[in-house]
């Protein structure tokens, strides 16, 4: 498509995937039960589900000092004889594969079925970590004293997420029917799918400040208009010549309002498959055929009901999680030696 008509994309579901697969750690495979996933924070524009009350507040888990080669050594056999893939003595069983994927958001997931080659991109990448792992285990990198501090660092942030997950984690009842009604009325403006328009294009490039160029794209232009004129023309056979495409300038579904102003306003002014006059931009001239439009609608709950029922349970969860963290501060508030810790900033800065 050409970059004088924008059109916003979401990202990639598959990319999304990869990204989450790759990130968790290897040793959670073998060693702890997948932790509900957090999703993004919603809209503000999406109205908050009131919050529980904050539930009765618990100590901390203190950090314990567990040997780390043992953890990293456990990494390297599985439980299961069912193996997937295997590279030197490192191997990857079903078993900690179906752990892995159940531990992925549904996004991930749907992502996987539709291109199962993520599976064995993952697959490979445990494989390689894996690698490194034993070769850690076997220089002992990581009974140094400076990196054994780092990962029990590691370990109490981790055991305190997944802590924090755990009892700010709404009851599968939640978002009743009566409150997904509720969040979908108050937020119908913002489900306004715009009009759109099935456009194809013949685009002819013209070079920036030069004279000789604007006059033969002008030239070719005048040429272009004279062969739509003709009794019996074919927009799609003249944009595969001059554009030399297969798909006639076909440019698809293009929302109304990401479409470029000056494009625009030639395009609502067109009746279905009527071709617009020449419009110059920076990058040359379009010549537009409107193909069909859709009118604008409001999305229906059955084709949202997913997206509110995370954003939702999203917002319940860190609202209860706010709720914990104050409720436990409360019980046991902090004490700071505010003149201490103004030193150790000032000693910090020379």
């Amino acid at each position: 498509m050409n970059s004088s008509i924008a059109i916003k994309t979401s990202q990639s579901l598959i990319a999304a995937a990869a990204a989450a697969m790759l990130s968790l750690p290897v040793g959670a495979l073998a060693q702890t039960a997948p932790a509900p996933q957090r999703a993004a924070p919603p809209p503000a524009a999406m109205a908050p589900a009131p919050a529980n009350t904050a539930p009765a507040a618990a100590k901390r888990p203190a950090a314990t000092s567990a040997a780390p080669t043992q953890g990293l050594a456990a990494a390297k056999t599985t439980g299961s004889d069912d193996v997937i893939a295997r590279v030197g003595e490192a191997n990857v069983s079903a078993d900690e594969l179906r752990a892995y994927v159940g531990a992925l958001g549904p996004r991930e997931q749907q992502a996987l079925a539709k291109d199962p080659a993520l599976l064995s991109q993952a697959v490979r990448m445990l494989l390689a970590n894996r690698l490194v792992l034993q070769e850690v285990v076997g220089k002992k990198w990581d009974q140094q004293p400076n990196i054994a501090t780092q990962l029990d660092r590691v370990r109490e942030s981790a055991l305190v997420e997944i802590y924090l997950q755990s009892v700010s984690t709404p009851p599968e009842s939640f978002p009743s029917e009566d409150d997904l009604q509720k969040v979908y009325d108050a937020n119908r403006a913002a489900l306004l799918v715009p009009r759109q328009f099935r456009l194809a294009q013949i685009f002819v490039a013209v070079k920036e400040g030069d004279k000789a160029a604007e006059d033969k794209a002008k030239k070719t232009v005048e040429a272009i208009q004279a062969k739509l004129k003709a009794p019996g023309a074919d927009f799609t056979v003249i944009a595969q010549a001059e554009n030399e495409s297969k798909d006639g300038g076909d440019l698809g579904w293009v929302a109304e309002n990401q479409i470029r102003p000056e494009i625009k306003t030639q395009v609502l002014g067109l009746a279905k498959n009527a071709v617009s006059e020449p419009v110059r931009l920076d990058d040359g001239w379009h010549i537009l055929k409107m193909i069909d439009t859709k009118a604008s609608y409001t999305r229906t709950l059955p084709e949202v009901r997913d997206q509110l029922v995370q954003q939702m349970r999203s917002e319940r969860a860190a609202a209860m999680r706010r709720a914990y963290l104050a409720e436990l501060l409360k019980q046991h508030p902090p004490i700071l030696n505010e003149l201490a810790l103004s030193n150790l900033l000032d000693n910090s800065k020379k």
